[in-house]
């Protein structure tokens, strides 16, 4: 009985220290991916108003996206951003690379959905506050009372992007301003136009502050 016990617990603690290395394998893997090399040339030129310093500025956030993706496992997380957005949409044309890439990261194809293949009204909303509190958990933000915006969310104002998605910590000042000029980071919502398995908004403006979304990796 006491050999069973031992043999189990031995079973047990493998499992845990090959979880452990399969999480740390799939972290240095998408941290360490050159995104530069395949997409800077067509995000350049799909955003050409992005110096070289800016591009890279998005790939990390893609970098970001990816790993709450991973974090998330198969659980929906929508796209906070429309710049990183778009590099995810170039990264995908490369179809040999994106999909040798999700299996090494995620363990999975990583699609990317339209808000319309959505399964329930609701699974925006829940993608982005999911994003949300992950991505300040990523930089070590309170999500309650955040002091600054996780880096997916404040970068398309600081980028300036045309038709991006603007967050702002002053909830007065967003619910005050003009339409269209702010989300409140801390009451995140999401009407539509994100979702997926690793979905995507082709929408504007209406999306509720979200341009997609994932499904996650799963470790």
């Amino acid at each position: 009985m006491g050999k069973i016990i031992v043999i189990a617990l031995l079973a047990l603690l493998a499992a845990l220290l090959w979880r452990n290395w399969s999480r740390q394998r799939r972290e240095a893997y998408i941290t360490s991916y050159p995104y530069q090399r395949f997409l800077d040339k067509r995000l350049a030129a799909r955003r050409p108003e992005l110096s070289a310093e800016q591009r890279n500025e998005v790939f990390a956030g893609l970098d970001d996206y990816f790993q709450l993706c991973r974090k998330a496992g198969r659980r929906m997380v929508a796209m906070p951003s429309q710049a990183v957005d778009d590099a995810w949409h170039e990264f995908i044309l490369f179809t040999r690379q994106y999909d040798k890439f999700c299996r090494h990261a995620f363990g999975r194809f990583l699609h990317h959905t339209p808000a319309e293949a959505m399964r329930t009204p609701t699974q925006a909303s829940d993608g982005l506050k999911r994003a949300w509190r992950l991505a300040c958990a990523h930089e070590k933000i309170n999500p309650k009372a955040p002091e600054r915006l996780p880096r997916l969310f404040a970068l398309d104002a600081t980028l300036g992007i045309a038709g991006g998605f603007v967050y702002q910590l002053d909830c007065l000042a967003a619910s005050g301003g003009a339409a269209g000029s702010g989300y409140c980071a801390s009451h995140i919502g999401c009407s539509g136009g994100c979702s997926g398995d690793s979905g995507s908004s082709d929408s504007g403006g209406d999306g509720g502050g979200c341009g997609g979304g994932c499904g996650g990796g799963g470790d």
